[in-house]
């Protein structure tokens, strides 16, 4: 395979994580940032500044997934939000413009603040990501045991999840809300001081480290009232199995959606594939790696089709069933290198799901510590294909703010001048001592 020299800022990735040099890949990055605003003051119980994330070697780890099984449950239930997530943006995609998202970052920044919800909020929030009828000590172990499977699945690959909490010495959180992003996210914990105009430079850099400098910025600054980023960041690095010769890639026309058509390098390769057409679309799997455990998938709609009907189509059932009828066989492949960066803010998206309570002064998030709401999810992403493989990126931010800043209703007016009722409650335990009427105080 072709051999090209990393950058300084990847190789030392990859030897501070992993103790090895390795080839030119490419990375399919995805970082999320978790930002949660508040007044108050607090500590976070626990806090240290050492990750407490496992390194083993790639061998070890490999012999330890042995013995893992992934939770079907929680794939689905991620799977089954990601393509709602994406027909729900695709829907609202008036422009035409390129979407690219990675529902991961997402799903993975909304687990960890699930940790934090409690009643009606979380039951809205489980709706939303699918994990009804799991209970959170499911959930939390089952994303334990898929981040370990997911890491690092073949020595060409280089897959790594990480978290990270990075929270204002002068806030309290639930000890148990750390205690889960610790155990079961690996996350390490940070406390500082958020006066320190240095701070977002600091999280900014543990980011870059943990992308391989893909992304190099995920906080601009940081508000008076912001007190705690949980961060959740995917690298990927791999080549193609079968990587495109450069020499075969030339220019071609593509069609947009317009009708406008446009001259765009492509490029070409003949070969063996995992494949599916149907009457709707052609697709096609291309495989990183030496065994292909990851792969990109490509779907076509046909000349009398368009991508428009395709997502409508795009569901959990259909993709499942997709999934089940790829076969081997061989053909010619012709497809753009392209780049492409995306930006959204999800709000509209995930009100519209189902989790709209989070974002209002009824939102719940007791068990994360005061009170408070989502007040953005914001979301970037970028994506270059080519020749040798993928190179992608993303971040997710979700921000929270304190509910104390309701707007103040007008003062009430309570004349007891008419029969009334009355009781007398144990709130402790919610018995009713007493209760009667009056109708004729004497």
């Amino acid at each position: 395979m072709n051999r090209q020299k990393l950058s300084g800022v990847e190789t030392q990735f990859l030897q501070r994580r992993y103790g090895v040099s390795l080839g030119r890949r490419y990375v399919l990055a995805a970082a999320s940032v978790v930002l949660f605003s508040v007044l108050g003051c607090s500590q976070v119980s626990g806090g240290t500044n050492s990750p407490t994330k496992s390194e083993l070697p790639y061998s070890e780890t490999h012999l330890a997934k042995k013995t893992l099984t992934s939770d079907p449950q929680l794939v689905d239930a991620n799977n089954k939000f990601g393509l709602k997530l994406f027909s729900e943006i695709s829907q609202n995609n008036s422009s035409q413009d390129n979407i690219f998202v990675s529902p991961s970052s997402v799903a993975i920044a909304l687990a960890m603040t699930y940790n934090g919800a409690s009643g009606a909020t979380q039951a809205a929030m489980a709706k939303t990501l699918e994990l009804q009828g799991m209970s959170l000590p499911e959930i939390n172990s089952a994303y334990a045991t898929l981040q370990r499977l997911l890491e690092n699945p073949d020595p060409q690959v280089q897959l790594t999840i990480a978290n990270s909490l990075w929270a204002n010495q002068e806030f309290t959180l639930q000890p148990h809300f750390i205690q889960s992003t610790q155990k079961f996210y690996q996350a390490q914990v940070r406390n500082l001081d958020f006066k320190n105009p240095t701070i977002a430079n600091t999280i900014n850099q543990w980011v870059a480290q943990e992308t391989g400098g893909k992304i190099n910025k995920i906080v601009d600054q940081i508000e008076p009232d912001q007190v705690l980023f949980l961060i959740n960041a995917i690298y990927f690095k791999g080549q193609w199995s079968n990587q495109f010769d450069k020499s075969q890639t030339a220019e071609h026309p593509f069609n947009l959606i317009s009708g406008e058509q446009k001259q765009r390098p492509m490029m070409s390769q003949t070969g063996e594939y995992r494949y599916l057409e149907n009457d709707n679309f052609q697709a096609v799997s291309l495989p990183y790696g030496a065994d292909g455990q990851v792969s990109f998938y490509i779907f076509l709609p046909k000349q009398e089709s368009n991508l428009q009907t395709f997502h409508q189509n795009l569901n959990f059932h259909n993709w499942e069933k997709w999934m089940s009828q790829f076969t081997n066989r061989d053909g010619f492949i012709r497809l753009p290198r392209f780049t492409t960066d995306y930006e959204i803010t999800l709000n509209d998206a995930l009100q519209a799901l189902g989790m709209g309570e989070a974002f209002t002064n009824q939102a719940n998030f007791s068990s994360m510590g005061g009170n408070l709401k989502i007040s953005q999810v914001k979301h970037k992403t970028f994506v270059e294909v080519n020749e040798e493989g993928t190179e992608a990126t993303a971040a997710t931010s979700v921000g929270i703010v304190a509910t104390a800043f309701r707007e103040k209703p007008e003062p009430f007016r309570m004349i007891v001048n008419r029969p009334f009722f009355c009781a007398i409650r144990d709130n402790q335990t919610g018995s009713i001592l007493f209760m009667g009427s009056i109708t004729n105080p004497e």
